[in-house]
Order: structure tokens, then C-alpha cells, then sequence
């Protein structure tokens, strides 16, 4: 695998390549299962990859609950890069929610 520095000062090294997380559970009725989204991490992981991509929305937050437990032992290796969503209501937006 090989690295680049993010942004200009940031000292943070990371993979060229980032894994993301949107197909990391079932929420949305399709994706992987829990042991399925492990093995795509592990095989990453081995690759030498530390840049992860997630976001609360993906398959209704079991993105992001998943990638919590994938790392959680090892947290201090990774950079993760997460959006927040709007929700998935046809009402949802900036001038409905808040954010």
C-alpha cells in the first residue's frame, strides 16, 4: 500500500486507498451482514489501508456502529472521515432540522 500526508500540516499519513463503509450492514435492505463487513475490513486492513470513509446515514448508522467495533482495539492506527446526514425523510434539510 502506499501513503500520502492529508492535507498540509495535519502530520497524518494515510493509505492512497480509503475503504468505504456504505455497504457495512443491512439497514437500507441490502449490503453485508456483520461477519461479511469484518472480512472486507480485515482483508483492507492487511493490505495496509488506514483510511476509512463512513457516514451516520449509511445503512441507517450500522455503518458506523460496525466500523466503531472493527477498530475500537486498535483506534490510534486509523483516520476516519465521517459526514453527518440531513435524514432520510423527504422533510428533512438544513432549514427543517436545524443543522
Amino acid at each position: 500500500m502506499r501513503y500520502m500526508t492529508f492535507g498540509r500540516n495535519t502530520g497524518l499519513r494515510v493509505s492512497e486507498l480509503a475503504l468505504g463503509t456504505g455497504n457495512f450492514g443491512t439497514g437500507w435492505g441490502y449490503g453485508t451482514e456483520r461477519d461479511e463487513a469484518r472480512r472486507v475490513f480485515d482483508g483492507y486492513v492487511e493490505a495496509g489501508g488506514n483510511f476509512i470513509d463512513t457516514a451516520d446515514i449509511y445503512q441507517f448508522g450500522q455503518a458506523e456502529t460496525l466500523l466503531g467495533e472493527f477498530i475500537a482495539s486498535d483506534r490510534e492506527r486509523f483516520v476516519v472521515a465521517s459526514k453527518y446526514g440531513l435524514g432520510a425523510s423527504p422533510d428533512a434539510g438544513v432549514s427543517r432540522t436545524g443543522n
